[in-house]
């Protein structure tokens, strides 16, 4: 993949790149390169396993640049290879913003204030930014869908019934059915065919880019410029402003929501006539699919491919949805109801319900080579065994004999052998970086172990020292520590600072 990566960069710019990093993927198939040249300019190198999303992508951002819509500069491309290179817009994303902007102190102009108030949560130096990003967006939908070629749309060129019935039916089967939410079957698909039938009546005269939300905005030093549009397809303009509005983390508050509205809804009336009255309601209905569509989206990465951190955005969605069911629905849907309302009861009061499916939990044994390797009880196997017989054994001299690993007097001893912090570090090290490559895939499970001769000074030691690193470097993991042979330790009269085996 590399390979053909830096090949391409060699033909478009005539030397090698000087050296080539590895990006975060953005929960595609995709993968991601920066390569660096020897003048210090950067590119992004993508590798595209779909022919077809790379087509649709390749096709709309030459489009986009012929009308001068922010998007990445296209250097070269390989279809046949399936890898291009774009322009290195960098790494912050308006979300990015917007989280880094809520852990700073409060401030801002008057005029990004609403009636002189910050909304709640939200800080007022992102405001502007938004409103710059939806006075863009009837760009796109509207100047875009002139340019655009729609044969080279994947996977469809307009999003119309089947697309609305596929995003309902992703709601059902990935999040509904894996999060184990009932409803009747035959009054749900009623329910759906009404919405589907409802939205039917927006015109689908726009580019509706259909993943317009604030992780697909990056913020550079010349504005914001807008990735990940190869989903586009001819569409109505309300999905897109809805899928910003509701974009689940960025957790809008509902007066700002209704202002930004305004100012899209403004700038999209300078593009095509707008009917209000009927553009609202259309819109409220958009926004149930839009939030549907995500929740399938959750459910899917978090609970089918194990990918649990999707699923930390389901409390969002879930408060989102209590907002538009307290408002009344916009049309009738007495199942879909009952279903929003059992997913709002489950789900909208924060992280409990998702921290019991979604965080990774290490497991951190102690054994002893007598009786054999731990048994692996997750069935997931793997995980890291720490052979702890090379360091001096405490067991030998008569005044540890009785003690363990949890006393404070052979964790002294231990800890005073050079030999042994060495090798707690290189476990360490080790672990740490498996940690939290584990976690920050989504992964549920990972097991480390240390093995003694008896299972009762030096693995119990290394353990314990293990996991107390681990807790406090991640603190949103579950760190379990288990002495295996502590049925079988001696009864210790004068033990002091001995512990428990610990859950958390």
């Amino acid at each position: 993949m590399q390979e053909r990566l830096v090949r391409l960069y060699e033909q478009r710019f005539g030397h090698p790149p000087a050296a080539v990093v590895a990006l975060a993927g953005d929960g595609s198939n995709r993968a991601y390169r920066r390569l660096l040249g020897p003048d210090g300019g950067r590119v992004v190198g993508v590798v595209g396993p779909d022919p077809d999303e790379n087509r649709a992508f390749l096709s709309y951002t030459r489009a986009f640049g012929s009308a001068s819509l922010p998007v990445p500069e296209l250097y070269a491309a390989d279809e046949d290879a399936g890898v291009y290179l774009i322009e290195d817009l960098g790494d912050t994303t308006l979300f990015d913003a917007l989280e880094a902007a809520r852990g700073e102190p409060e401030s801002g102009p008057a005029g990004s204030r609403i009636n002189g108030e910050v909304p709640s949560g939200f800080p007022a130096s992102m405001l502007g930014l938004y409103e710059e990003v939806v006075r863009t967006l009837p760009r796109f939908q509207v100047e875009g869908h002139r340019v655009v070629d729609y044969a080279d749309a994947y996977p469809h060129a307009e999003f119309g019934r089947q697309s609305i019935a596929w995003d309902l039916n992703y709601f059902k089967y990935h999040f509904l059915k894996l999060a184990h939410v009932p409803f009747n079957e035959a009054r749900l698909e009623a329910d759906f065919e009404r919405l589907i039938e409802f939205l039917l009546e927006a015109e689908r005269d726009v580019f509706l880019y259909r993943d317009f939300q604030s992780r697909n905005v990056m913020i550079t030093s010349q504005g914001p410029r807008f990735i990940d549009y190869q989903g586009g397809r001819r569409g109505a303009p309300h999905y897109d402003i809805a899928s910003l509005l509701y974009d689940a983390k960025a957790d809008i508050p509902a007066d700002l929501r209704e202002r930004l509205l305004d100012k899209y809804l403004a700038a999209l009336a300078q593009h095509r006539p707008l009917d209000r009255d009927r553009f609202i309601p259309l819109y409220r209905g958009f926004v149930l699919v839009r939030i549907m569509q995500a929740l399938g989206a959750y459910g899917y990465r978090g609970f089918f491919e194990r990918k649990p951190r999707f699923l930390r955005s389901v409390p969002y969605a879930a408060r989102n949805l209590a907002h538009l069911v307290g408002e009344g629905l916009p049309i009738d849907a007495p199942e879909l109801a009952l279903v929003f309302e059992r997913i709002i009861n489950t789900w909208s009061g924060g992280a409990d319900e998702v921290d019991e499916v979604a965080a990774l939990t290490v497991h951190v044994r102690s054994f002893s080579y007598r009786r054999g390797y731990p048994e692996d009880r997750s069935g997931h196997g793997g995980g890291h065994v720490f052979d702890c017989r090379a360091i001096p054994n405490p067991g030998r001299q008569p005044e540890f004999r009785p003690l363990t690993g949890l006393d404070q007097r052979v964790k002294a001893f231990l800890a005073n052998l050079p030999e042994a912090e060495a090798f707690l570090a290189h476990a360490e090290a080790l672990a740490r970086t498996q940690v939290e490559e584990y976690r920050d895939r989504g992964f549920d499970h990972f097991s480390i172990a240390f093995g003694c001769t008896g299972g009762q000074h030096r693995s119990v030691y290394f353990a314990e020292r293990l996991a107390e690193g681990l807790r406090a470097s991640f603190p949103d993991v579950r760190v379990r520590v288990e002495h295996r042979e502590r049925h079988a330790w001696p009864a210790r009269p004068d033990a002091a600072g001995s512990g428990e085996v610990r859950g958390a």
